[in-house]
């Protein structure tokens, strides 16, 4: 491969502001532009860039362009992905997507889940995704589906391009046995790593019981937890708050994550800032899916929909809340758009729900894989970690996420996906050469 697939020095870069230190220099009031110094794989620095340092190695001068760190999908449903077209017409809303899959389900086969969840993958790592979390429908109590031991021999294959983990999606019902409950738990449990407990939480299914089992079977089984909550824009669900108290009550010892929770949005404003203000003080990460929630919250055939569906995420962050934006469905019934591209989600979520200074804020909620584990708060590209990249060849931190289909994925180092522009290299075989 070409020496400058595998630049050694990225200088001139413009990094998000989430990711640079207090005392970063600024300029015009912007964050000044930073040379990232890589070597066998990792990242060995970070700095401001110093037009009279003398880099030795392959340099990429990107003269301004955009710089991420690998992205996280913290919520996708890889068993369900590239179904549609099979599909004749899916009636509108939630629950008109989950009875058409009910039907197509009837008919996989271990291949074509293979198939279909490879296609994903390689969409997820050509977009820059280094971490995928992905849901698994698991609708009886004592057989595990289909798609849950080809998720784990896929999480093998891809383990050196992208971290998979597997999540349980069981309906609240089957949680109602505290016996079942603790069975489910220690099936997940012995299945492997990054298998996760999870269950489908919402009114139609509301049990209280079921979701303190839910809970306690995880704690015992030492599992961490991810839930669709309150997926509606029913004022009267309790998921979310009743999550909150339950974590503090039980002294939950691992993490959740939630996703979802759309009735937020539907409730009044001192009883959604109330649950916010509980989640506050428990160990759960919010994720919010955007192009599915607007495409079946409020859905109804022939009417145009009155309400977003989204979650308070700007409420949540203001309270130090970890949010994370995720792909969710792919062109299955639940959405027949998607592209397992992360910033096209968050491209959605900017609009729908007014998001300020996208690259410099926002963009964290792509790229913290820390939100998803109890534990110390890390942020990406510190010294030693894997030089995992995206170098956006045309967007601007103006006017992103536009534009941001263009770009150059970086995995330990290395091309992957994209091409590096001519221009960018300064130096490629020199063995050293001044950026003065």
């Amino acid at each position: 491969m070409h020496a400058s697939s595998a630049p050694d020095h990225i200088a001139r870069a413009r990094l998000p502001r989430w990711l640079l230190p207090p005392q970063w220099p600024t300029a015009s009031h912007q964050p000044e532009l930073a040379t990232l110094h890589l070597a066998h794989g990792k990242v060995q620095g970070v700095a401001p860039y110093d037009p009279t340092e003398a880099l030795q190695g392959a340099t990429w001068d990107v003269a301004g362009a955009l710089v991420l760190p690998g992205l996280v999908d913290a919520h996708t449903h890889l068993d369900k992905a590239f179904t549609l077209p099979r599909m004749g017409v899916v009636k509108p809303g939630l629950l008109g997507a989950i009875d058409a899959m009910m039907v197509d389900r009837q008919g996989w086969t271990e291949a074509d889940i293979h198939a279909r969840a490879s296609r994903a993958l390689q969409w997820a790592c050509d977009a820059g995704t280094v971490h995928l979390r992905t849901h698994c429908d698991w609708w009886e109590p004592d057989a595990q589906p289909l798609a849950w031991n080809v998720l784990h021999e896929l999480a093998h294959d891809w383990a050196d391009r992208i971290t998979l983990e597997r999540v349980s999606l069981i309906p609240l019902h089957l949680y109602a046995d505290r016996s079942t409950a603790m069975r489910l738990a220690a099936t997940v449990a012995a299945s492997g790593a990054g298998a996760l407990l999870g269950g489908f939480v919402h009114s139609t299914n509301w049990n209280p019981q079921a979701l303190r089992h839910l809970f306690e079977a995880a704690q015992h089984h030492g599992l961490d937890v991810d839930l669709h909550v309150d997926e509606e824009l029913n004022p009267g669900a309790q998921g979310l708050a009743t999550t909150a108290a339950l974590l503090q009550e039980l002294r939950f010892e691992g993490h959740v994550v939630c996703g979802h929770t759309c009735a937020l949005a539907a409730q009044d404003e001192a009883t959604a800032l109330a649950t916010l203000d509980a989640v506050a003080q428990a160990p759960i990460t919010l994720v919010t899916l955007p192009i599915t929630n607007l495409l079946l919250q409020d859905a109804t055939t022939g009417r145009t929909p009155r309400q977003r569906g989204l979650t308070l995420v700007k409420e949540a962050r203001a309270r130090g809340i970890p949010v994370l934006v995720a792909s969710d469905n792919v062109q299955d019934p639940f959405c027949p758009v998607g592209s397992f591209d992360p910033l096209e989600a968050l491209a959605t979520g900017v609009l729908a729900a007014q998001l300020d200074s996208p690259f410099d804020q926002w963009s964290e909620a792509l790229c913290r894989a820390d939100w998803l584990r109890q534990g110390a708060r890390a942020l990406p590209l510190q010294t030693g970690d894997a030089a995992d990249l995206l170098v956006f060849t045309q967007a601007d931190h103006w006017g992103f996420p536009s534009r941001s289909q263009a770009r150059v994925v970086l995995r330990q180092g290395r091309v992957t996906s994209g091409h590096a522009p001519a221009a960018w290299h300064v130096a490629d075989t020199q063995p050293q050469r001044s950026m003065a």
